[in-house]
């Protein structure tokens, strides 16, 4: 027996699909070929990967009793009838299982059917295997462009956290809420995080800023979904900013400057 005999006959073995005599052909032949146990540990991993990944079948509730009914009608005397219809009940839960019924049905001798060649075993078991393969691909595509598309403020968020000298300070609102501010002196990037901050009326909008000394610079605009909001500060961060958040309309303030007393306060210094 060669190298690819074996192989078709250790596929239908992780699918415990062997005749006896090709079970006693494939022990001997791994008993004489210990270096084909790769082959063999690669074709269980396959089919448990395959198992895994299916969904288990609830029989309908009468299945049971069209079963024990048909049963109770067919002769025990050893005689094959065919029947000329099959009841829904039953016919709903073989369909997918007729294939296989007629390739082992039994022989007028008493002796069962030969199962299928090992070499189309062979083939099955590799499609399902590159089938599983492929939906675990695009399993990790899917994790992957999430990961790549993730929103600049939580890049942002993530890279200063990282920093060694990360840094962060929170605040409370008279809503109830919290302000958190994230920052690094070394990154030069600051990151405000706001949870139960509150809604504005339509053509309102939360704007940002860098307060240095007693200058107010415009830092980027954000929105609150349900009172929460991670929203990264455009510009450069410099050591002693305070971050401000002020209530403008739309767009930011056109002057540049703020036009109402800030809502959130909070020193990095």
């Amino acid at each position: 027996m060669n190298e690819q005999e074996f192989a078709e006959l250790a596929a239908g073995a992780a699918l415990d699909a062997l005749s006896p005599d090709d079970q006693q052909r494939y022990h001997a032949a791994l008993a004489a070929h210990p270096e084909w146990q790769s082959i063999v540990d690669a074709d269980a991993d396959s089919a448990g990967f395959l198992a895994d990944g299916a969904a288990p079948v609830v029989p309908s509730p009468d299945i049971r009793a069209t079963l024990l009914a048909r049963i109770a009608e067919t002769p025990q005397n050893g005689d094959i009838v065919f029947a000329d219809s099959t009841p829904d009940a039953l016919a709903d839960e073989t369909s997918d299982a007729a294939p296989a019924e007629d390739s082992a049905s039994t022989a007028l001798g008493g002796e069962a059917a030969p199962k299928a060649p090992a070499h189309r075993l062979r083939f099955l078991f590799a499609l399902a295997a590159c089938l599983a393969l492929l939906v675990g691909v695009g399993a990790g595509a899917v994790a992957i462009n999430t990961y790549i598309n993730r929103p600049a403020s939580v890049v942002a968020l993530e890279d200063i956290q990282s920093a060694d000298d990360a840094q962060q300070a929170s605040v409370s609102l008279e809503s109830g809420g919290t302000a958190t501010a994230h920052w690094s002196a070394s990154l030069g990037k600051s990151v405000l995080v706001t949870d139960g901050i509150p809604s504005l009326a339509e053509g309102e909008t939360y704007e940002l800023w860098y307060v240095r000394g007693d200058t107010p610079v415009p830092a980027g605009v954000f929105a609150a979904e349900d009172g929460e909001a991670t929203a990264v500060l455009a510009g450069e961060m410099q050591a002693g900013d305070v971050i401000a958040v002020t209530v403008e309309q739309d767009g930011g303030s056109p002057s540049g400057l703020p036009t109402t007393d800030p809502v959130v306060v909070i020193p990095t210094a």
